[in-house]
């Protein structure tokens, strides 16, 4: 005789606290932000908008909090959690355990690790492809992250080692398509909204993502990179940066649910987001590789066309301006190398 089902329990007392606030602001600002951007009033519309990025947001980071079993107590919750806040994000056409292993393989062999090379499929792609993807991200549209979400929907039907994906997919296809049909013929510009919302949410992602990591990319299946040990700890930290919000005012690192304390997840993967400041404080106070965002926008804005084809991220310099040769990596999201 199977065992009832038992309710999630929280990690811990403060995770009670801190991801309950956290799971119902996303599911509940998801919600709320889709009713809003249907509505003819745009003081509630365009609230609305920036209410649904950011709700998706802090979805797609407790996606990464429940990879590493941080929320709950037991993995299957954490599986419930992150299918949840996958779907919320856009990103559950792959089954969130296909994008734990992936983020996971990230932290063991201390590479970006990817199942897409969107690189190699632009160089394939007709000469008006890579200048429209070229023009995009030059107007600041997040053409590469696109590409790379849309590619989960679309290789399980063309690419034949893919297809046992695809009943997922339909699935998934199925449920949103019939979501987003109710708002359309409820309020047909709501789509248009929930695209913009959405572009913000690909372009804030594609921000923290590009200035995380020098790491090398492998593509599976592919190339075996090196040998564990020909990456140490000293290398991962050495090749981790904190792209934090503020240094001053830390309460603003919410914004990303402290995704930005970059070193100090790295260094204890299991610790969860709330308590990543106490971390940061004690073992990264002072270090070079911290960088608020600050320093970041105009190497973002500088490098923003030749992030999409330059595979080398560049590097971090000294003194002032010393992001500027920091290109930044792309398409490296946990929720689309899948």
């Amino acid at each position: 005789m199977s065992a009832a089902p038992s309710f999630p329990r929280f990690r811990d007392a403060r995770g009670a606290a801190f991801n309950g606030l956290a799971l119902t602001y996303a599911l509940g600002g998801w919600g709320a932000g889709l009713w809003m951007i249907t509505r003819d009033a745009w003081l509630v519309a365009a609230p609305g908008v920036l209410l649904l990025f950011h709700a998706m947001l802090i979805a797609a980071y407790l996606v990464h909090d429940a990879c590493h079993d941080a929320i709950f107590q037991r993995h299957e919750h954490n599986r419930l959690a992150g299918e949840v806040m996958s779907f919320v994000a856009g990103s559950s056409y792959a089954a969130y355990e296909r994008i734990r292993h992936l983020h996971l393989r990230h932290h063991r062999e201390r590479i970006d690790v990817s199942c897409f090379d969107y690189r190699a499929f632009l160089r394939r792609a007709p000469r008006f492809v890579r200048g429209l993807v070229v023009a995009l991200e030059w107007a600041y549209v997040p053409a590469v992250e696109t590409i790379m979400h849309f590619q989960v929907i679309v290789r399980p039907f063309v690419v034949r080692d893919q297809r046992q994906y695809l009943p997922r997919v339909l699935m998934v296809l199925a449920l949103r398509g019939a979501l987003f049909a109710f708002i359309g013929l409820t309020a047909p510009r709501a789509l248009a909204l929930y695209l913009v919302a959405y572009a913000l949410l690909l372009t804030g992602l594609a921000f923290f993502d590009a200035f995380h990591h020098t790491y090398e990319c492998y593509f599976e299946p592919g190339a075996t990179p090196p040998a564990r040990e020909l990456r140490s700890r000293t290398y991962e930290q050495a090749h981790t940066f904190s792209n934090v919000v503020s240094l001053a005012h830390p309460v603003l690192n919410l914004f990303s649910l402290n995704f930005g304390y970059h070193n100090a997840h790295h260094e204890r993967t299991g610790v969860p987001w709330y308590r990543l400041p106490a971390l940061h404080a004690e073992l990264f106070a002072g270090c070079p590789q911290v960088l608020p965002v600050r320093e970041l926008f105009r190497s973002f804005h500088r490098n923003r066309v030749r992030r999409v084809f330059d595979e080398d991220y560049g590097e971090l310099g000294d003194g002032p301006g010393r992001a500027d040769r920091f290109v930044g990596a792309h398409g490296v999201s946990l929720l689309s190398v899948v």
